[in-house]
């Protein structure tokens, strides 16, 4: 994490590819969140399955409720959206507005989230379980804190763009959040399929 605060406080000096340095930094960190996040789906996946002792995800899943949650993280991607290109026309309002919508909804996700590893552990699906609780609440969990740590980013910019310093020569910084938040958005895309949908 500590590379994505450097990417977005780097000096916005063009590369020898002409890209902006911010963004290939940038781009790097995400190459290695990829890393992380394939290799914790990839543990999962080769320990499903396994357990001698249940809970199993068919008796603790809420397929309807995690759907849900999942749209609502889809429809923050469109938020986003909104909000870089409202920030890159000069509409502070509209800035704002969105900055906020794509915040309270990773806000929703992650209170859902918490909400069904309350429901999970209710049922007796723990950390130190079984192979399926260990692999799924490190998976879910360390998906869920990059989600928190994007609502709090986004929660940042939103207070500079009420303060009026989020205007259009500033559009890189809610560009770079938009790409994190992007790419949060597409680990839930392969956890909820891989984890929920096939089983």
């Amino acid at each position: 994490m500590a590379v994505a605060v450097a990417a977005a406080h780097a000096p916005e000096h063009p590369t020898t590819t002409g890209l902006n340095s911010r963004k290939m930094l940038f781009w790097a960190f995400l190459g290695s969140e990829c890393m992380f996040f394939g290799s914790l789906i990839a543990t999962y996946l080769v320990y499903r399955g396994r357990d001698q002792v249940g809970p199993h995800p068919h008796d603790t899943f809420n397929i309807v409720f995690t759907s849900f949650s999942a749209f609502v993280l889809l429809m923050s991607s469109l938020t986003m959206v909104l909000a870089l290109a409202a920030c890159q026309r000069g509409n502070v309002r509209g800035t704002r507005v969105w900055l906020a919508a794509t915040a309270l909804l990773g806000m929703t996700f992650v209170g859902g989230q918490c909400y069904e590893f309350s429901e999970f552990f209710s049922h007796g699906l723990k950390l130190q379980g079984n192979l399926f609780g260990a692999t799924f609440y490190v998976l879910t969990g360390f998906h869920g804190t990059h989600v928190t740590v994007g609502v709090i980013w986004l929660w940042s910019l939103f207070m500079m763009a009420m303060r009026g310093k989020l205007g259009p020569d500033r559009s890189l910084d809610v560009e770079i959040a938009g790409l994190y938040w992007h790419f949060v958005d597409v680990v839930w895309i392969a956890i909820f399929t891989l984890v929920y949908l096939i089983q």
